[in-house]
């Protein structure tokens, strides 16, 4: 019996330490009393009633948290209740850190979680997760040394009728490690990308594989940054302009100036660390495809990948991109958030599309049964 126990204890005590494991880097040990202090900023009614929301009229920016440092945003949460279709294109989310002017954080607020199509579905990762009941929630550690600013900002045409939050944080009296990076994320679309060809027929297909694109000259750009820091995630959408498979391109990582990628991968559904067109829906924890549309225009796909297993670095500077089709062929919608920490100050982001241009909306249909023009083997293709 008291072997028994003693295997017993030793099987829990690996069990524990296997669980440890698990547990990512940023988020503390359980085990060991923390020193800091917990604080949260919510939509909570100042007066004990239970309106815990705050409304945004057309227009509006609120600011939803606004504290001294150092410190660290260890989640977010959000649900929204708003007429306007398409308003989580429309509603805006920025972050400024340390007093910087130009904000670290900039995304339309469904962008930022995924849901860049502009409708909710439900999916979930190890740093971001949207729910079936609307709520959106975030774990990325977001470090400030001495503030942390962040805004919501109805651009849309109507009222958000109720937006509520809840933001944790903590506060310590010791300052940021030397050397800490700072959270950033950029939204980058292109309604439609400009492919070469107009009539698409298949990526496989030996008549369209004859084009080669060695520098990524014309392919999507997920993010550019100049300093140091590591890359580690992008969420992505797609509205298809095309009948087709909207992928087979490949992922592009240009790092500290180079002009041929450091990093080139195989495929979109590589990338994103699936295969064969996806297949369907699936989820995980760094990687996943929750929307896989049918291969025809007007369909909606999105997809994901985080680096938290190896963050990508640069030491002064990074593109990340990727293929629209094989050797950027294809015309459809991309939209996309990419994640990434680095040292301050930062170079500014492009300016945000405007509102309306954010909508996602059929913008060029071609392919087998659109197209009036018969395909010709070996014929020059369209441009």
């Amino acid at each position: 019996m008291r072997t028994r126990m003693i295997l017993a204890i030793a099987v829990l005590e690996l069990s524990v330490v296997s669980a440890g494991a698990q547990i990512p880097s940023w988020m503390p040990d359980p085990t060991q009393q923390q020193t800091y202090t917990m604080h949260r900023s919510s939509s909570r009614e100042s007066t004990g009633a239970n309106a815990d929301y705050r409304t945004l009229t057309p227009g509006q920016t609120l600011t939803i948290l606004d504290v001294d440092g150092p410190g660290l945003i260890s989640h977010m949460w959000f649900t929204i209740n708003a007429p306007e279709p398409y308003h989580l294109k429309r509603i805006v989310m920025r972050m400024y850190w340390d007093g910087e002017q130009s904000p670290s954080v900039e995304a339309p607020i469904g962008d930022f979680f995924g849901l860049g199509n502009g409708m909710y579905y439900g999916w979930q990762s190890a740093v971001l997760s949207a729910g079936s009941d609307r709520s959106l929630n975030c774990w990325f550690p977001m470090p400030y040394a001495k503030h942390a600013r962040v805004t919501i900002t109805n651009e849309g045409k109507m009222s958000v009728n109720s937006l509520y939050w809840n933001i944790d944080y903590r506060q310590d009296s010791k300052p940021l490690p030397s050397g800490t990076l700072y959270f950033h994320a950029d939204y980058r679309q292109a309604y439609p990308n400009h492919g070469w060809a107009k009539d698409w027929y298949s990526n496989g297909d030996p008549q369209v594989n004859y084009r080669r694109n060695l520098d990524g000259k014309d392919n999507y750009t997920w993010f550019e940054a100049q300093g140091h820091g590591q890359f580690v995630g992008v969420t992505m959408s797609v509205f298809q302009n095309q009948d087709g498979w909207w992928g087979e391109g490949n992922d592009m990582f240009f790092i500290d100036g180079d002009t041929s990628p450091t990093m080139v991968g195989t495929g979109s559904e590589d990338y994103f660390l699936g295969a064969w067109d996806f297949g369907g829906p699936a989820q995980f924890a760094l990687h996943g495809s929750p929307v896989v549309g049918p291969e025809l225009a007007g369909s909606r796909s999105s997809v994901y990948r985080f680096h938290l297993d190896s963050p990508i670095p640069f030491k002064k500077s990074m593109r990340a991109t990727i293929e629209h089709g094989h050797a950027n062929g294809r015309s459809d919608n991309f939209s996309s958030v990419a994640y990434w920490y680095q040292a301050e100050p930062h170079e500014p982001f492009p300016a945000l599309p405007e509102m309306s241009e954010r909508i996602p909306t059929l913008q060029f249909v071609g392919g087998p049964g659109n197209s009036k023009e018969p395909y010709v083997p070996g014929a020059p293709q369209p441009r």
